[in-house]
C-alpha cells in the first residue's frame, strides 16, 4: 500500500472510531488493527493520537472547503452569503465530524475541539480574514447592504448560521426537511445581509437572475481567495503528516 493510501486509510479508520467510541476510548492500537497496519506505521505518519485525530478534523473541514469551491466554480451565485452558507450547512448535515465540531459534542470530541482551536488558530484566523474580504468585495459591487458595518454583517452571518447548526441538537421533535431548512436560512441571510433590491423579490430565482451579471463579475476574485485558503489547508495537512 502506497504511503498516501496508507495515510488515508488510517485517517478513515480513525474518523470512524472517533465517531463510534469518542475521543477518550480511541486508541492507536485499535486504529492500527482496523487499518491493517502496525502501530509503528501509524506513528510514522503522526506523532500522537491528538495529532492523528486533529488531522481527521482538518480533513473534514478541508473537504467542505473543496466542495464549497466546486459549487462556486459551477455557479458564481454561490459566492452570495445566502447561497454559500446554505451549501456549508448541507455539508454539515452530511458529515458527522463537522456536526460534532459545530455542536461541540464533548462525548465525541473530548478535548479535541479545544486542541483544534489552538493548533489551527492561524489557519482559522486566515479563513476569517478571507471571509471579511469576501464581504467587502460584495459590498463594493452593490451586492450587500452598506448601511451596516462589515464587521457587524460578518458577525450576523456567522451567528445566524451557527444558530441553524445548534438547532439540530436542541429540537425535541423530528427536524424539518433539509430543503426547508436551507430555504429558511437563505431567506434570513438575504433579508439581513443582501441588497434590498434582492431581498424584496418574492421569488429567489428572480432575484438571482437580476443579480447574475454583477455576481459573475466578482466571482473570480472571491474564488481566488478560497483557493488560497485551500492551499493553506493542504499545507497544514502536509505539515502534520510525518514523512
Amino acid at each position: 500500500m502506497a504511503q498516501t493510501q496508507r495515510g488515508e486509510r488510517i485517517l478513515e479508520v480513525a474518523g470512524e472510531l472517533l465517531l463510534a467510541w469518542g475521543y477518550r476510548r480511541v486508541t492507536i492500537d485499535e486504529i492500527a488493527r482496523r487499518a491493517g497496519v502496525g502501530k509503528g506505521t501509524v506513528y510514522l505518519h503522526w506523532k500522537t493520537k491528538d495529532a492523528l485525530l486533529l488531522a481527521v478534523v482538518l480533513r473534514a473541514k478541508a473537504r467542505s472547503l473543496h466542495r464549497q469551491l466546486e459549487r462556486m466554480r459551477a455557479d458564481p451565485l454561490e459566492v452570495l452569503p445566502s447561497r454559500m452558507m446554505c451549501g456549508l450547512y448541507l455539508d454539515y448535515l452530511d458529515d458527522p465530524v463537522l456536526r460534532a465540531l459545530h455542536s461541540d459534542d464533548s462525548d465525541v470530541l473530548g478535548r479535541l475541539n479545544d486542541t483544534a482551536k489552538q493548533e489551527l488558530a492561524e489557519l482559522m484566523a486566515h479563513g476569517d480574514r478571507i471571509l471579511r474580504r469576501h464581504l467587502d468585495v460584495l459590498r463594493g459591487h452593490g451586492l450587500m447592504r452598506d448601511d451596516v458595518e462589515v464587521t457587524h454583517q460578518h458577525y450576523a452571518m456567522m451567528a445566524v448560521t451557527a444558530g441553524f447548526f445548534m438547532t439540530e441538537t436542541l429540537q425535541a421533535g423530528p427536524p424539518l426537511p433539509p430543503a426547508v431548512r436551507t430555504g429558511i436560512l437563505a431567506h434570513t441571510l438575504r433579508g439581513v445581509l443582501e441588497t434590498p433590491d434582492a431581498a424584496e423579490h418574492h421569488d429567489p430565482a428572480t432575484a438571482d437572475a437580476h443579480r447574475a451579471p454583477a455576481v459573475a463579475a466578482v466571482a473570480p476574485e472571491i474564488i481566488a481567495l478560497y483557493e488560497q485558503l485551500e492551499e493553506l489547508s493542504s499545507a497544514e495537512m502536509r505539515r502534520q503528516l510525518r514523512d
